[in-house]
Parts: C-alpha cells; structure tokens; sequence
C-alpha cells in the first residue's frame, strides 16, 4: 500500500465509501461534495492524502483518505479521516495520519488538531493511537436569530476591551486560547488580537457591559448549507467563533445581541462556541438558547 497526494480521478472511489459514512446517524457525509476543492490550492497550505492499495482499477482502490491544513505558522489542523469499511481495524488511520503529522512538522508546525464527536469512540481511539493527546472540549449554542432581541446590558465594540477580557477570562484558560479560525471552516487556532479588531471594523464583535467587559463575542462567518430538515433548499448560518461571560446575566445579555446580529445579517440559524462546562452550559439554557446534545472535542499532537 502507497500513501500518496489524492488526485482529481480518484474521486469516484473516494466517493464509493465516503458517502455513506453517517448515514447511521441520519446524515450524509460532506466529503464527495467538496472533494475536487478539498485538493484544490487554496489560501492555506494544505495536503490531502491517501491510502491507495495499488490495485488496478479506474482510479485505484482507495482504502482510506485524510487532510491536513495549516492555519498558522506553528498551527496544523488534520481533518477528514475516513477509511473504507473493507479496511477497517488494520491500522492504516494511524499510517495516515503519522503522514499527516510528517508533512505538517516539514512547514513548521509546533501543534496539529483535529476534531472529534464525543459519541464517535472509534475515532477518538485511533486519535490517541496516532499520538494525539487529549485538548480541550466545547459546545455548541444555538439561539435562534430575532430582529426584536434587545439585550438588557449594554453592547459596544471595544477590540481591545474584549481582547483584556479574553486574556484574563476562565473560558480562555478553558479552551487553551482557541476559537473558531477565521479561513478554515470547523478549524479551530489561537485567537489573535488582530482578529478582535478585524470583527470590531466589520461591526461583528459584541462586548457586554459599558464600564467594565462582562463578556464578549464575535460573529466569524456566514454560511449557507442545505436544511437539515426535511424542507427543501438551503438555509443561512451566522457563527459566532467563541464566546465568554461572566454569569447568567451576561451571558443572556449576550445572546440576544447574536440573535440581533444574526436576523440583520438575514441568518435562519446561528451556533456559538463555548466551553464545556456546567455553570456556562446551564447559563446558556437559562438565556434560552437551544443547545447541541453533547460536546465536542478537540485532540492536539505535539511536535515540539
């Protein structure tokens, strides 16, 4: 077996079993709809390889495929392992992400991630096999957007009152400095300082409290995707990279200045990164916000 670049005519084999790879859980996998950009040059470096058994077939038998971008000049962030049934339990998720891992120490990086679903256990094992170490975990908040919303404290746009906030705040601490990256969807690198003042300019950054910071957001992105639902047609996301607050009364402060922002912005729903833990968790369904069932987590390896 050959671990090598994917390429454009691998697509049909890669597709045959990445399709299906939720389907237990009632969903679809993204993967055979974003593939030809996944191995396109884009704004970041990124290696997407494969695990190719050398077979002669139209596009070679595919038995397994990963990514690997890096978001930073010391951050890597690995993504998208899927293996193909036949192929399963012969350890070549760990070959492939020992690749992944090579080729991102190659450019510099000091820190590679991922992400995993708490319920998936069979990859949180191959993570830990691979030599990923257990980072940090959040959940996703997800109230919905509301023209009329009007948040009981005030709101403001202090870059760096957020970014004083930030440094000093239990959540940071919580989620080792991390939020949502700004260039790679459901990446997560350090927040910056920079960041902070690039969602102040574009009125996307939402402080609570007008003397001093009780907490603080900023919306990341907007996306559009098909409904999960079984309506027809796509529906908007606005997503807010990472959110912190002080207590319950900030925290509802600070949802309904994202579900103000959101419905401006023309979103159908929004999610909300925060830090797992039970007095936010709690906060959050206090401000009624609906919530993602369980955590998620995020695995780092050390290349030091």
């Amino acid at each position: 077996m050959e671990i090598r670049p994917a390429r454009p005519e691998d697509y049909d084999a890669v597709a045959a079993f990445t399709r299906d790879t939720w389907a237990d859980r009632g969903g679809s996998d993204y993967i055979p709809d974003i593939y030809h950009d996944w191995i396109s040059p884009g704004e970041l470096a990124q290696a997407t390889l494969l695990v190719d058994t050398g077979e002669e077939t139209p596009s070679n038998d595919v038995a397994a495929i990963a990514q690997v971008v890096m978001l930073s000049e010391y951050e890597g962030w690995a993504q998208g392992m899927r293996v193909a049934p036949d192929y399963r339990e012969q350890g070549l998720a760990t070959r492939l992400s020992h690749a992944l891992l090579d080729w991102a120490r190659e450019r510099g990086a000091r820190r590679v991630r991922n992400m995993v679903y708490s319920w998936n256990v069979p990859s949180l094992a191959n993570a830990r096999t691979a030599g990923f170490d257990p980072g940090i975990e959040f959940r996703w908040a997800t109230p919905d957007p509301d023209a009329t919303a009007d948040p009981a404290a005030a709101i403001r746009d202090d870059a760096d009152a957020a970014w004083t906030y930030w440094t000093g705040s239990e959540a940071r601490t919580a989620l080792s400095g991390l939020a949502l990256d700004p260039v790679e969807t459901w990446a997560l690198s350090e927040l910056t300082r920079d960041r902070l003042h690039d969602a102040a300019a574009d009125d996307r950054l939402f402080v609570v409290g007008d003397d001093r910071a009780t907490g603080f957001t900023y919306r990341n992105r907007t996306y559009s995707r098909e409904r999960d639902d079984e309506g027809e047609g796509e529906e908007t996301w606005a997503e807010y990279a990472v959110a912190a607050w002080d207590d319950a009364s900030a925290c509802e402060s600070l949802l309904d200045a994202i579900r103000r922002d959101a419905a401006s912005v023309g979103a159908d729903r929004t999610r909300v990164l925060f830090p797992e833990r039970i007095d936010w968790i709690t906060d959050a369904a206090l401000a009624r916000s609906d919530l993602a069932e369980e955590p998620t987590f995020v695995m780092e390896a050390d290349l030091s």
